[in-house]
């Protein structure tokens, strides 16, 4: 009996050693798995951090790069510079934004494509301001151009008005000469016109009553009177060419109105002075240098008034001779 008890004992330990063995062995080869997992994991994860280390330093490097080329095109022209501090603003929102990324641990592949994102944006940045400082120069020359070509205008316009001036000055010279010649044309014409008036010796004023035979008779009395003759005697005159001359009558009332009848001759003329004048009639002749009687007769067919008749007689609108009659 002790000695199966005994027996009994040990292969009761020998059993419990066993588990406790294969338990340990168990364990050991659990946490031999976890620390391989753990290394992968740490192994990892410094990966990561070396690579978000490297993100971060690409980004500052490429946004401070980016940053100094914007600068580097700042110059005088205001519109440009304006575009250059916008632009630095909206790399230094997408630096943030990456830097927000790479801070909690994302994607690192999406912040990548996100570093080079801002490099192409940057860069296009560079080209967009390049371009817009080409466009400026080109501007510049344009207006360098224009500026050369309207002070070239402005000589040649003041150089025009200089002649223009001259002109107008040497023009208004003409005109003052032509004038002065043309006064001076003007008198000469009207002292040669004035020399060549013909004068009368006399003007004879003769009132006249008609008879029932037609014949006339001379008289006094208005009431009497139908009809007046003028005749005047001309001298001759050397000035005077040969050819026709007339001889303008005017035959003034008691109150001083000129005796006119259209129908009867009666017109207007141009006296030495350049006014209208009316006149009573006209009388033309063959003048040859030489002596001449000439008459005209005025028979309104209507009484005369009582008093004194004026008569002028004009030559070339000069007042060639006056003579009068006074009807009581």
């Amino acid at each position: 009996m002790s000695t199966t008890s005994g027996n009994n004992s040990k292969n009761t330990l020998l059993g419990v050693g066993a588990a406790l063995i294969v338990a340990l062995l168990g364990l050991n080869i659990f946490l031999w798995v976890n620390r391989g997992q753990d290394k992968q994991q740490i192994g990892t994860l410094t990966e990561n951090l070396d690579e978000t280390s490297k993100l971060k330093e690409e980004l500052n490097k490429q946004y401070m790069s980016a940053l100094t080329e914007l600068e580097d095109m700042r110059g005088t022209n205001e519109e440009l510079n304006a575009l250059i501090d916008q632009q630095k603003q909206e790399l230094t929102a997408q630096k943030s934004k990456i830097d927000g990324m790479l801070r909690t641990k994302g994607d690192l592949t999406r912040a990548r494509a996100e570093i080079a994102k801002m490099q192409e944006q940057a860069q296009q940045y560079l080209a967009e301001i390049n371009q817009l400082k080409g466009e400026n120069e080109t501007l510049k020359g344009d207006n360098s151009r224009l500026v050369t070509e309207k002070t070239a205008l402005e000589g040649n316009l003041s150089a025009a008005n200089a002649s223009n001036q001259e002109l107008s000055s040497a023009k208004g010279q003409l005109e003052s000469q032509k004038a002065e010649l043309e006064a001076t044309k003007t008198a000469l014409s009207k002292k040669v016109n004035q020399a060549s008036v013909i004068k009368l010796d006399d003007v004879e004023v003769v009132s006249l009553a008609i008879k029932e035979s037609g014949k006339p008779t001379k008289k006094n009395a208005a009431k009497s009177v139908d009809q007046l003759d003028v005749c005047f005697k001309i001298i001759p005159n050397e000035v005077a060419e040969v050819g026709k001359e007339v001889f303008h009558v005017r035959i003034l009332s008691p109150t001083g109105e000129t005796l006119a009848v259209e129908s009867m001759g009666s017109g207007n003329f141009t006296n030495d002075n350049g006014e209208t004048i009316p006149f009573t009639k006209a009388k033309e002749t063959s003048y040859n240098r030489g002596t001449a009687n000439l008459c005209i007769s005025w028979n309104p067919g209507q009484p005369f008034a009582a008093g004194t008749y004026k008569v002028e007689v004009y030559n070339k609108g000069y007042l060639a001779g006056t003579g009068s009659v006074k009807l009581k």
